[in-house]
Parts: C-alpha cells; structure tokens; sequence
C-alpha cells in the first residue's frame, strides 16, 4: 500500500477492498460544484482528501453578536458544510443529496476574526454513513479552538 507524505492512502478502495482509482477530488472541483447547487454559499472548500475536508468563510462584519463574537449558528453552519465536503471525499465524488443525520456543536470560547476556519477529520466511513469530527477556530489560531462538532451524514442508496 502506498501512503501519501501526510500519511493517508490516496487510493479509493471498493466494497472488497481492491484499488480502483486515485483520489480525484480537489478543492476548486468541490466549490464548482457546490456553487452550482448553492450559488450564494459563503463557504469555500480549501482542502480535501479521503479522510479530511477544510473549508474557510469571511465572516460578515454586519452580523455580529454584541461584543464582535461570530454567532453560532454561522459556526454549526461551517461545521455542517465541512462535513458535507468530508462525505465527498470518502466516496470520492460530489454527493449533493448526502444529508445530515445528526451533528452536535460545543462552542468553547467567543469566536471574534476576520476568517472562520474549519477541519473535518473521519472517524468512521460505511456504505450508507460518514462520521466525522470537526474542529473551528478563527482566522490563524488553530490551536485556539472555538468550537468542536461531531456529525453523520447518510449517504443516498445506489
């Protein structure tokens, strides 16, 4: 089996487990996608792979709670679309009817910056479900986590 420098196999794999392709998602793939279905997103994918997904968002200055804090319904928000960018890369296409089926948010600190950041990484991957945890922080602080989300998306039947 060859692994990437980061460690992950690259390789797609089948329901028996044999290597059928390379893994052929790449961000700009996934934002013109998603822009076709959802042209107004304010979301935009900056790394994919089979077992991680990364999306960033300009937070809009307008919409701040009292005292600069980003509001948490636009960090379940990124948290949400993150994982729906994770569900691509395990199946190795863009899924639009992928569908949350559960996602829950702890927010650990007031988020305040120019730029949200989000990281997806699988914990479990089946046939018909991907369940993956994401990490928020704001603009250049990923040590300083803002939030945690752990969520399942389902996977449309074939």
């Amino acid at each position: 089996m060859v692994r990437s420098p980061t460690g992950f196999d690259r390789r797609r794999r089948d329901r028996k487990h044999a290597v059928v392709s390379d893994f052929s998602l790449t961000p700009d793939i996934v934002n013109e996608a998603v822009r076709h279905h959802w042209a107004d997103t304010p979301h935009l994918c900056t790394d994919i792979g089979p077992r991680h997904a990364m999306a960033t968002q300009v937070i809009n200055q307008e919409n701040l709670r009292p005292g600069g804090f980003v509001p948490g319904p636009t960090m379940f928000s990124m948290a949400d679309v993150v994982l729906w960018y994770l569900s691509f890369g395990t199946v190795n296409r863009i899924e639009p009817m992928a569908l949350t089926s559960d996602l829950s948010i702890r927010f650990l600190r007031p988020a305040q910056g120019q730029k949200l950041w989000a990281r997806a990484d699988l914990d479990k991957a089946g046939r018909l479900m991907v369940v993956g945890t994401v990490k928020i922080w704001v603009d250049d602080a990923p040590d300083r986590l803002v939030a945690t989300a752990q969520g399942t998306y389902v996977m449309p039947q074939r």
